[in-house]
């Protein structure tokens, strides 16, 4: 699938403007690099976000990628994650990767427990809306430690981006997944009874 800016909705183009085109491109192994000129190292990635934070470049792709995974543009397993900020108040907006095992969808954090849309989620008990074409609520109920290892594993198969942030090759057994599980939160994706919201 080849996306140019003829492809994309009405605001979205600007979006892959300005400074992004300037200051260097970021393809998080999404399969966008037709879109994207060219890619960073795994390095500069990590650097990207040092101490579990993104710099001012990993916002503004945060910001791009929350857009075009909203607006369904990307295949279906990217999506934008909306959430209350625990300390803001307002809805914050975050790029993510699903993975699937067994039947059911669960969101990983690559950036382990003090991630800021992982600290929002436990802040909003797991209440949150995911977006893609349509704005969906959810309830993110976090996957105890000792489950985690086959899901960690089967997000580093599907979500190429996280590779650099998890240092453990997609390709290890379950056992070396299970050393790293505790600090690299999972939630399975559930839907709220109709009545629930």
């Amino acid at each position: 699938m080849r996306i140019t800016s003829r492809a994309l909705p009405a605001g979205l183009t600007a979006a892959c403007t300005g400074d992004l085109s300037t200051s260097g491109t970021y393809d998080p192994g999404m399969g966008w690099s037709r879109l994207m000129p060219f890619r960073y190292s795994d390095s500069q990635l990590r650097d990207m976000y040092a101490g579990e934070r993104g710099n001012a470049t990993a916002r503004r792709f945060a910001r791009f990628w929350s857009t075009l995974f909203a607006w369904g543009v990307a295949p279906r397993r990217w999506v934008t994650l909306e959430v209350v900020g625990r300390r803001s108040g307002r809805m914050l907006r975050f790029p993510l990767g699903e993975a699937d095992l067994d039947g059911k969808r669960y969101l990983v954090s690559m950036l382990g427990n003090d991630c800021n849309w992982v600290r929002n989620v436990r802040a909003a008990h797991g209440h949150a809306f995911l977006v893609r074409r349509r704005r969906s609520p959810c309830i993110l109920l976090e996957v105890p430690v000792h489950q985690r290892a086959p899901i960690i594993r089967r997000y580093l198969n599907q979500v190429p981006g996280a590779r650099p942030h998890i240092p453990v090759d997609r390709h290890a057994g379950v056992a070396a997944f299970e050393l790293i599980a505790p600090d690299y939160p999972v939630f399975l994706i559930t839907t709220p009874p109709p009545t629930h919201w």
